[in-house]
């Protein structure tokens, strides 16, 4: 996970880059019902077309494209991640790992059907300069597609909203519907098989005071039990269809809204 920065193209990202083992563990336990895989492929089939997964880490959800997409291509500005995404991938003939930015896509413009980004760059304001990358990589036709966390939803936006008690939720859905996003709440549930995995994923996520709490009621949420323990956690998926002919008034890769700068990502500094 990630945030924008108006100053710094890339920040490092506090979970993954320095507890990549932990985050592993984060990413087996999220969406354990497949609901967010639902709605993606309910807003835009990506099946025989080019997907580009930006912010790709260490590459978790390139298989997952990979199984039906023409081809696919991540991008991470992590090298290590890098890497490791392109060990991950090793044997999938349709899909390839490059390192690069948001803000400046190693992509040809108009090249790819999808633009997926999950919990990586894309949280608001300060992010225009990667949608305008996302539109110009697009063809007419295509979808940009971003995973975020539900800031509003319990009891994992509660958490977030301690730590990051300047971080406006309206602010940030009110500058995705100015820029032609649809916007869809899915619950999910995360799913873990043992209490210590639960407690290393929610110590990479929040300071340890909100990190302690957020512990104790999830154990407690799941009757202290040792095993096969869920949390509840609720994103929001952004979705927004490239024109294939003229653009409509009030639909712009240019996005409007930077008064918002108020709100930064909803991610731990």
């Amino acid at each position: 996970m990630r945030w924008s920065s108006r100053r710094t193209e890339v920040v490092p990202s506090p979970n993954i880059w320095y507890y990549q083992s932990d985050y592993e563990l984060e990413n087996r336990a999220q969406d354990s019902g497949g609901e967010l895989w639902r709605v993606l492929r309910e807003e835009y089939d990506w099946a025989g077309r080019d997907v580009l997964d930006v912010g790709c880490g260490d590459g978790f959800h390139l298989p997952v494209f990979a199984r039906d997409a023409r081809s696919v291509l991540g991008v991470e500005p992590h090298e290590p991640l890098v890497r490791d995404a392109l060990k991950r991938v090793q044997g999938l003939s349709n899909v390839d790992v490059r390192h690069g930015r948001a803000q400046r896509l190693p992509v040809r413009s108009a090249s790819v059907d999808v633009v997926h980004a999950r919990t990586a760059y894309f949280f608001g304001p300060g992010c225009e300069p990667g949608l305008a990358e996302a539109e110009r990589v697009l063809r007419p036709g295509g979808a940009i597609l971003i995973v975020d966390l539900d800031v509003t939803s319990e009891p994992y936006g509660s958490w977030m909203r301690a730590d990051l008690p300047h971080y406006d939720p309206v602010a940030v859905e009110r500058f995705f519907a100015r820029a032609g996003f649809g916007c869809r709440r899915v619950a999910t549930e995360w799913r873990f098989a043992t209490a210590a995995d639960l407690e290393a994923v929610l110590k990479i996520e929040f300071s340890r005071p909100v990190a302690e709490q957020a512990i104790a009621e999830s154990l407690q949420r799941n009757g202290n039990r040792a095993q096969d323990l869920t949390l509840p956690v609720g994103y929001r998926v952004h979705a927004r269809v490239k024109p294939t002919g003229l653009v409509l008034p009030g639909h712009s890769a240019a996005v409007s809204g930077a008064d918002d700068s108020s709100s930064s990502s909803p991610r731990m500094p």
